[in-house]
């Protein structure tokens, strides 16, 4: 498998060899060509990457690898080489630990433009965390070794990082205070809140089945099953087979104890 890509002038990335997992441990499979038909500055959003001149993100892009993972694939999984960085471009990836009974608990849900795996990245060690994908995805894998000359050679880099880091531990302490503070319903409100993200659209649709939205939530599937039906019979919400349609987001932030924007 190539593990990057020429360089190439003004940006364009033409036609490149992307990665298809087909491995339930989201490892290496067969390579089709896929057409990257995005040709602007696709890590200009990317707050990792924000700072850093239009120059260095073309040579992110350079030596990035693209990648494809269908719906209930896996990226990696707890115990895998943290080889990599992966930078999200389409669809939403599950994080989750695996308790030793199988049970699972979902930390977050990875959209674009954000990215999964950095922990890893920096000191080392094996994959603490699994990643599923809940969508079709498209991504880009950053080795470690660029992604580690990348911080060493940029301050802004560095900076970038550390933010990243500080949004992951206020993310986790609020998650651990949302146990204590929050009853069940009013933690799954908060998590369609999250999943909602910052849509302003009447109706918000959510591809997220009861069973996922019960481990993110950390309660049963019965009892988040009947925290969805009464936020249904209040006309807050609807269910379309593993589909979520909010129709009253500013209900839920309130039964979720968030302040109205």
């Amino acid at each position: 498998m190539s593990t990057g890509t020429p360089s190439v002038p003004n940006g364009l990335l033409g036609v490149q060899k992307a990665t298809v997992a087909t491995s339930d441990q989201g490892g290496e499979g067969n390579e089709v060509d896929v057409r990257v038909t995005d040709t602007s500055d696709a890590l200009a959003n990317v707050d990792m990457f924000a700072g850093l001149e239009p120059e260095a993100r073309q040579r992110v892009m350079a030596v990035a690898v693209p990648r494809t993972y269908r719906k209930g694939q896996l990226l990696f999984v707890e115990g895998d080489p943290g080889e990599s960085l992966i930078i999200l471009r389409r669809g939403a990836v599950a994080v989750f630990r695996t308790a030793a009974t199988g049970e699972r608990a979902v930390l977050s849900v990875v959209k674009p433009p954000d990215v999964l795996g950095e922990v890893s990245l920096l000191d080392g060690s094996a994959r603490s965390l699994s990643a599923e994908a809940i969508e079709d995805c498209t991504a880009l894998a950053l080795s470690r070794g660029a992604f580690i000359e990348l911080v060493h050679s940029s301050p802004r880099m560095l900076d970038a990082v550390m933010r990243s880091f500080g949004s992951l531990v206020r993310r986790l302490t609020e998650q651990n205070a949302d146990h204590v503070f929050l009853d069940l319903p009013g933690r799954v409100a908060k998590t369609l809140v999250r999943l909602a993200g910052d849509s302003s659209a009447p109706m918000v649709t959510i591809e997220l089945n009861q069973s996922q939205l019960a481990e993110m939530a950390g309660g049963s599937r019965q009892s988040v099953n009947q925290a969805i039906g009464s936020f249904a019979n209040r006309g807050w919400l609807r269910t379309e087979g593993r589909r979520i349609v909010v129709t009253d987001l500013a209900a839920l932030r309130r039964r979720a104890g968030m302040t109205d924007r």
